[in-house]
């Protein structure tokens, strides 16, 4: 089977991609399309599921018709967008209401009941998580709440819930399977970190119908078969981006980090078979399951990264392509005082405020476009270091941090990073990592690896490595005009 290909079903929040893979980590071809975004009134972020799974499955269906055909491919692999919740009728296989992006703050007011009424303690002892609009339960709740079809498909007990890799599964199986990984579940508020399946007690206290959720089951494994390509192919793998992130980035070892820069930033530390436990106000959260047996990791995450320069793009017409940025950001000797604090969907880790908005401070006569779009960028950095102290406060200290993603690409922002946090960051000369990880663990599961450590031996390639070179009172400078633009949100 050598010579056969891992097709990686990679639905991100603005596009969605097909690529096909070798089981030597070897790209042979990609294609996407973008996904419209739909902001029906501020804080509410929408997509369209039937839209979704229509351009992933035109993606799909020309990688495999030029891998050869559908006898080439011998496993699929899923990687989603985490969180964004899918409601559909089980009989019909439609989408009830358009889905519930996880940027969207629309649940804020119901999060902050339940935070008043004294659940939050008890929730994230038992999930890792907040209570906060970020996660899938109070999606799930304000669909049933306020979309009759989804509400009358619950009483007719037609009703599916699902993160994006159960409804995509659920298309290509044509309905037969209804499945999500544990660690897509693990970000639902409905599942404890412990708990083999969903939570009983989780379920009641939002609201949420058990009978509508998907089947709990492992990382890689056989989890039901398409045949819409002309012949039959596996579904061998599933993750959330950020869990395939740090597998493809083979953070396999507890204490190995990563971060990966796309619409938002997510900073991952294994944990190995320990639950994670924070003070700090990171995430516990499922990294990947084999067997029943689960593997955990700290996490943090930041909301709003290359959404910031999508931004200035097509909401400022600040630039016209986004790798402008690293010439702009060059072009000036720092950001003439220029602060960004990109709240434009709240604030998440560490600070986790959903009320929070974006703010830009310092501006002067002095002022260009170019300062502005540097400040941006450095915006990340100072992200980043703030989930950098938090991880530390929680007796995991970085020794170095791996990054992928696209904004990873930026050669700039990758020195910026080492130079604010103070660390030494390397970059994979393939910064796909996400859909690699998805890649590997089909592999395990269609049995083309033994294991992950094998999967990432023989699939992962080289690295480039950013060493900080910034004097301690610029970063100094710097982080204080953060903290105190940061105040002001």
């Amino acid at each position: 089977m050598a010579d056969r290909l891992i097709l990686v079903l990679d639905e991100g929040t603005t596009s969605t991609r097909a690529m096909l893979f070798t089981p030597r980590g070897e790209l042979r071809g990609t294609v996407q399309r973008e996904l419209t975004q739909h902001y029906p009134k501020p804080g509410w972020v929408e997509h369209d599921a039937g839209e979704i799974w229509a351009k992933t499955f035109a993606c799909a269906r020309e990688m495999v018709e030029r891998s050869g055909g559908a006898e080439r491919i011998a496993a699929i692999g899923i990687t989603n967008q985490r969180e964004t919740v899918v409601a559909w009728n089980r009989t019909s296989g439609e989408p009830l209401a358009r889905a519930i992006v996880w940027q969207d703050r629309r649940t804020a007011g119901l999060c902050e009941a339940l935070r008043r009424a004294g659940h939050e303690d008890p929730v994230r002892e038992a999930t890792g998580l907040l209570l906060d609009p970020y996660f899938s339960a109070t999606k799930m709740r304000w669909l049933l709440d306020h979309e009759p079809a989804v509400a009358a498909a619950a009483r007719a007990g037609q009703l599916a819930l699902g993160t994006v890799e159960s409804w995509l599964t659920f298309k290509l199986t044509q309905g037969e399977t209804h499945v999500t990984d544990a660690g897509n579940a693990s970000r639902t508020l409905l599942l404890a970190l412990t708990g083999a399946s969903w939570d009983a007690g989780l379920t009641g206290l939002f609201g949420v119908p058990r009978e509508a959720l998907p089947e709990v089951v492992d990382s890689a494994g056989t989890f039901g078969t398409t045949t819409l390509f002309g012949a039959q192919i596996p579904i061998t793998g599933l993750a959330g981006d950020q869990q395939a992130a740090t597998v493809g980035q083979g953070c396999l070892a507890p204490g190995a980090t990563k971060a990966t820069y796309g619409t938002g930033a997510f900073i991952l530390a294994n944990s190995g078979r320990e639950v994670p436990r924070s003070r700090h106000r990171l995430l516990g959260t499922v990294l990947h399951q084999f067997a029943g047996e689960r593997c955990y990791a700290l996490e943090g995450s930041v909301f709003v990264a290359g959404s910031l320069i999508r931004w200035l793009r097509d909401s400022l017409s600040m630039i016209v392509r986004a790798d402008e940025t690293e010439a702009l950001a060059r072009s000036v000797e720092d950001s003439a005082g220029v602060v960004v604090v990109p709240a434009l969907s709240g604030l998440g880790a560490p600070h986790w405020r959903a009320e929070a908005r974006g703010a830009v401070t310092g501006l002067s006569f002095a002022v260009t476009r170019a300062h502005v779009v540097r400040a941006a960028l450095e915006a990340i950095s100072h992200q980043t270091r703030d989930l950098a102290a938090a991880f530390a406060a929680d007796g995991t200290r970085w020794a170095e941090l791996r990054i992928d993603g696209g904004m990873s690409a930026n050669d700039w922002l990758a020195q910026d990073i080492a130079d604010l946090v103070d660390l030494p960051v390397v970059r994979p000369d393939f910064v796909e990592t996400t859909a690699l990880g998805a890649a590997m663990l089909a592999a395990v599961g269609a049995g083309l690896h033994a294991s992950l450590e094998d999967a990432c031996a023989a699939m992962i390639g080289g690295t480039r490595r950013f060493q900080p070179a910034m004097a301690q009172d610029t970063r100094e400078a710097r982080v204080a005009a953060w903290n105190k633009a940061l105040a002001s949100v």
